[in-house]
């Protein structure tokens, strides 16, 4: 066995020494790493190009986008029927309108400005009592979550418990 063919070397390298073959792969290894680092280059580039990357999401989404502007138009023009339908119809709508609100009052005249029936005293207080309560349960865990979320300030315990009102202007002695 020759000395080429122990090294594992072949035809191209065959007629070259040993500085040669670590030149060319030396030089082979810079042509695929600066091919390498122009492509990053390039992705980078498209990655930080706005216009592309709408374009993309176009391209990507078209059909969806086609379909939700459809919607959106028939949802405008339902709108502008409703619109047109309601103007055409108004005077029919108001006297409408006001026969419903004279046989409330006619049948019911102790509640005239009420649409629906009110319920006993008992259970509208006990609603409201209700709501209360809720709005202040919720108020007392919103601010619970606030306090934990937030860190303390930097004051001292003894000026904790002072609120001050006004404006928090800094006064430093002046320099002469």
């Amino acid at each position: 066995m020759s000395e080429q063919e122990n090294k594992g070397g072949g035809r191209i390298t065959a007629g070259m020494d040993d500085r040669e073959q670590v030149e060319k792969t030396a030089d082979r290894l810079r042509d695929e790493l600066l091919l390498t680092l122009e492509e990053l280059d390039r992705r980078r580039e498209r990655a930080m190009d706005v216009r592309y990357q709408v374009r993309q999401a176009l391209d990507k989404n078209r059909d969806l986008l086609i379909k939700a502007g459809g919607v959106a138009l028939g949802a405008v023009l339902v709108g502008m029927v409703v619109s047109w339908w309601r103007h055409r119809h108004h005077e029919e709508l108001l006297w409408k309108h006001r026969r419903e609100a004279l046989r409330r009052a006619w049948e019911h005249p102790d509640r005239v400005a009420s649409h629906a029936s009110e319920g006993p005293i008992g259970v509208e207080l006990g609603r409201k009592l209700v709501l209360i309560f809720a709005s202040t349960l919720a108020s007392a865990m919103a601010k619970r979550a606030v306090q934990t979320l937030v860190p303390a300030s930097e004051q001292g315990p003894e000026q904790q418990g002072r609120k001050r009102l006004g404006l928090r202007i800094n006064q430093s002695p002046a320099h002469a």
